[in-house]
């Protein structure tokens, strides 16, 4: 019995992360036209290979988080009160405010930062951005679900435990710098992991345009990362959602 609750979390985690990756099905289609070489296996096979390559990815996070989060007190309270059938609405409630306070403030910034840096961009991303329009519940349900379950649940978690072990001795308080450093570190990574589209979508590679890709979603990445360790991953995943909803309606770049 103890062992299928232990088992109800990550399966809970993976479905919905699993939702998120079936919703970029329609924007692939999207993608290989603006490709310039046809691609040499059929459209089907390409999203199927894409769904299970991202399900494969996505499983792998999910068992490392379950593994390292618990071991340096980070958690999914929400997810926790679900499975346990317990009080849903009192682990919510103190991350609905922290998750659309950060998710407009960071929506905003990133609007901001796109109009503050468009103008050293290739133009040919510009366009290829233009052009390329994901539907706005694969930005919602695959950027705030499934990439908070792969960054912060997943990676940032093992992070922490990582440099809290090279810095710490065994079975001491887990201190604030090991919190931090992981963040930044999964925060680089969330930006660095957007730059393959960028690449796919413009020739030119540029200065101007590694950094902005790295920047714009590292900084995301950081608010998204403190609010994991300070309110759970549900506020990180609310947040998320938020800030692509702020792009949304701000007509920006998501």
């Amino acid at each position: 019995m103890d062992r299928m609750k232990e088992l109800k979390p990550p399966i809970l985690l993976f479905l919905l992360g699993f939702v998120g990756i079936l919703s970029i099905i329609p924007l692939i289609p999207q993608l290989l036209a603006l490709q310039p070489e046809k691609p040499p296996m059929s459209l089907e096979l390409i999203q199927g290979i894409a769904v299970a390559q991202s399900s494969v990815l996505l499983f792998l996070m999910v068992w490392v988080g379950a593994v390292f989060a618990k071991k340096v007190g980070l958690t999914s309270p929400v997810i926790l009160a679900i499975t346990r059938s317990t009080n849903i609405y009192k682990e919510l409630k103190p991350q609905i405010v922290p998750a659309i306070v950060c998710g407009i403030a960071g929506g905003v910034f990133l609007i901001i930062f796109f109009k503050a840096v468009s103008g050293y961009l290739p133009p040919e991303l510009i366009i290829a951005g233009e052009k390329l329009t994901p539907p706005w519940y694969t930005k919602i349900l695959y950027g705030g679900i499934t990439e908070e379950i792969l960054i912060r649940w997943g990676l940032m978690s093992f992070f922490v435990w990582v440099i809290y072990r090279i810095t710490q001795q065994k079975n001491t308080e887990i201190k604030t710098h090991n919190f931090i450093i992981a963040i930044l570190i999964s925060s680089l990574i969330f930006g660095v992991g957007h730059l393959p589209v960028a690449f796919s979508l413009s020739p030119e590679v540029t200065i101007y345009l590694v950094s902005y890709i790295i920047i714009g979603n590292a900084a995301f990445g950081f608010i998204a990362g403190f609010l994991f360790w300070k309110r759970g991953l549900e506020c990180a995943i609310g947040a998320h959602m938020v800030a692509h909803i702020t792009m949304i309606l701000g007509n920006g770049v998501a």
